[in-house]
């Protein structure tokens, strides 16, 4: 297709066969008419007419005049064609509505197209070509409907606009150009960067195909590149892992979808932190860090996934050695404390005896009196001997209770310290070279502590003050308020006085002493509990220089301050029950289930002349056929039978009659016991028991526990 314009008489450009330029013919054209006398018309109206008419045709042969030029260019001719209609378009357009406006207005349409034409491939040339082109269209469909005459003004405006449009896509093409350049220097170093570094990085497509994958992650994973880069996950990773024996820290095979990159694009987020243990070649095992993070495109679109591969085997195996080093550090610690703590209830086993000793010594005399003339104040005094014992022996439970959680309440110190010396007092003076103990308690007040765990504190703490005086002597404790916020227990001995150098090293867990090895790992145990309480505890020499003072210091509790911590546990006469009725009836016959017959028989006799029908079981057995030939308003099981716990039996009789009272009566501690245990059964008594209590608890009745529930002495059974 070729076309040239000529010069006609007429003032105008004509239409001519041939391949001469139209540049020249319109340089002619001017040339020509500059002598002659020809009315002006108006360019801008011109074109916009033709455009407006001609828009389809024009856009139709510049497509097939482009195509001619530009053969080597692989761009469908639909795909060529719909840029040129909007160039059409928007030049249509602001010849209607810019017409003064449009040769500066027109390039600045065109500039995006050049960029455009770089993503198709086009040279500069083909540019040029395309340009070139739309000039020649427009000037020979203009000659065709204008009877084969071009003005010189519209010539010329043509050849301006497509001249300027020429100029704006080279210049966007040449930008896209230098850009791609340096994006291509950059890609080249950052790719030499990746080939050096140790962490691989793999990158993977939308649909789970991996792309691209540096050589660290053939070196990490031990298989070649084209093992892993080219294909759809499940064709090249799936048989990765299976040859490198992928699995979890844990030792379950790694499977496809627990590739980070995978989850990263299922789940369009960053998936950090995927630990895989793999086999490679050599023989050896290597620990891997995977992580994952999705690419976005500018229009917001996922475009695909980068994971990483980072060699942990070194930090796994140091983590892991540490651990065993950790692990047998606190079995050695362990094994020392659980000596510690032996010793000390050895220690106690003594002073206990001789405290329990003097106790059935005043019930025998107090039997001897009754047997010999009844008073009323014999029985006032065994009863107070009774509960004497009993709160004993609940305190040396408490101390041997292995506690895995601390219970914060409020502690009176006073009362807790008289309560440690109680325990500890024969173990104190019931020796060849005895200590005594001189008390002087200034009402400190309450701490914020786990009773149990303070008490043993002390014990302790007196113990080993007691042990640095083999001669015997005196210890003095003493309990301090600091004004509003503190206190501080004071335990000082007249041992020899420890030198400033043993004194900074007393609290050393590793320090061993020959004569004491586990002393300082047991101080280093306790000052971090009484840390634990926010206090601190600090060992000093006495400014008389003789002895050593053990010091605790603590931060009181302000009177008024409400606590939220569980309440401490309920005294051998307390009674602990939900606090709502599950009955709905006055209790009138009751099962005693206890495997000692002494027991169960003096129970069954004691509620008989309170007014119940009682009925005595000696096994759980034996209870559970008589349940199911009655059902019992309540029951009375004891928590340790050979054939049964009483946990178990209540947990058989609640399935029975949900509505009775279960209630433990037990000698043994029961914060052993697990929630779900303990929900099973409404109250739980400690033996010596508390007839009076026993008796308000199974004669509640729906009315009167709904009514006095909130005063009662009980309290939900503790975790």
């Amino acid at each position: 297709m070729g076309w040239a314009v000529g010069v006609c008489n007429a003032g105008g450009v004509g239409v001519a066969g041939g391949r001469a330029s139209a540049r020249v013919a319109m340089a002619g054209a001017r040339v020509q008419l500059a002598d002659l006398n020809v009315p002006d018309v108006n360019p801008i109206q011109a074109l916009s007419h033709l455009l407006q008419e001609e828009r389809e045709r024009l856009a139709r042969l510049w497509a097939k005049r482009l195509r001619a030029e530009t053969y080597d260019v692989e761009v469908p001719g639909r795909d060529l064609r719909a840029p040129l209609r909007r160039l059409l378009d928007e030049l249509a357009r602001l010849l209607k509505d810019r017409p003064d406006d449009v040769v500066r207005l027109w390039p600045e349409v065109v500039r995006p197209h050049g960029a455009f034409r770089y993503t198709q491939n086009f040279d500069p040339e083909d540019l040029t070509r395309e340009f070139k082109s739309l000039e020649e269209v427009i000037l020979h469909v203009y000659a065709r409907r204008n009877g084969g005459f071009i003005e010189s003004q519209v010539a010329e405006l043509v050849a301006e606009l497509v001249w300027e449009a020429d100029a704006a896509a080279q210049a966007s093409y040449a930008r896209i150009l230098k850009t791609e350049e340096v994006r291509f220097r950059e890609a080249a170093v950052m790719e030499s960067v990746l080939n050096q570094v140790d962490v691989g990085i793999m990158l993977a497509e939308v649909d789970g195909t991996v792309s691209f994958a540096t050589p660290p992650v053939s070196r990490l994973m031990g298989v070649p590149m084209r093992a892993v880069v080219g294909g759809r996950a499940a064709n090249t990773i799936n048989p990765v892992l299976t040859q490198v024996n992928a699995r979890h820290l844990t030792g379950e095979p790694f499977k496809l979808a627990d590739m980070p990159f995978l989850r990263a694009l299922k789940e369009k987020g960053p998936v950090r932190g995927v630990m895989m243990v793999v086999e490679r070649p050599g023989g050896d095992t290597a620990t891997l860090e995977l992580s994952a993070t999705p690419v976005w495109e500018e229009e917001g679109e996922l475009a695909g996934a980068i994971q990483t591969f980072t060699d942990r085997t070194e930090a796994v195996n140091k983590t892991k050695a540490l651990q065993s080093a950790h692990g047998e550090l606190r079995r050695l610690q362990g094994r020392l404390l659980q000596r510690t703590r032996q010793q000390a209830l050895g220690q106690l086993a003594s002073g206990a005896a001789h405290a329990l000793n003097n106790f059935l010594n005043v019930l025998r005399l107090r039997i001897t009196l009754l047997q010999r003339e009844f008073k009323p104040e014999h029985l006032e005094a065994l009863d107070k001997t009774v509960q004497q014992i009993g709160e004993l022996v609940a305190r040396l439970q408490e101390f041997n209770i292995q506690r895995t959680q601390e219970q914060p309440t409020d502690v009176p110190v006073d009362q807790t310290v008289r309560e440690a010396l109680e325990l500890a007092r024969g173990e104190l003076e019931q020796r060849e070279h005895p200590v005594y103990v001189d008390l002087d308690l200034g009402d400190v007040g309450n701490v914020r502590a786990d009773t149990g765990f303070f008490r043993e504190l002390v014990v302790n703490l007196l113990l080993v003050s007691r042990d640095r005086m083999e001669a015997g002597g005196r210890l003095h404790v003493s309990t301090r308020a600091e004004g509003s916020s503190w206190l501080t227990l004071r335990i000082e001995d007249e041992g020899t006085p420890y030198a400033p150098d043993e004194l900074a090293r007393l609290f050393d867990p590793l320090r061993r002493d020959a004569s004491a090895p586990q002393l300082s790992l047991f101080l280093a145990v306790a000052r971090a509990q009484v840390e634990r309480w926010g206090g601190e505890l600090t060992a000093e020499v006495p400014a008389s220089g003789t002895g050593t003072a053990f010091v605790v210091r603590l931060p009181r509790v302000h009177e008024g301050a409400v606590s939220t911590a569980p309440r401490p546990e309920p005294s051998r006469a307390e009674v602990m029950r939900p606090a709502g009725p599950r009955r709905f009836q006055q209790t009138r016959s009751v099962l005693v289930v206890d495997d000692d017959l002494d027991n169960a028989r003096m129970m069954a006799e004691v509620l008989g002349e309170e007014g119940y029908e009682v009925q005595v079981a000696h096994s759980p057995a034996v209870a559970l056929g008589m349940w199911d030939r009655r059902r019992y308003d309540a029951a009375l099981l004891d928590a340790v039978m050979p054939e049964m716990s009483g946990w178990e039996l209540a947990r058989e009789l609640r399935k029975k009659t949900p509505q009775a009272l279960l209630a433990i009566v037990t000698g043994m501690d029961v914060r052993g016991q697990n929630r779900s245990n303990l929900a099973l059964v409404d109250a739980v008594f400690r033996k010596p028991i508390d007839v009076g209590a026993l008796d308000d608890f199974l004669g509640q009745s729906d009315t009167a526990a709904s009514e006095n529930g909130a005063s009662t002495t009980g309290s939900a059974p503790p975790a």
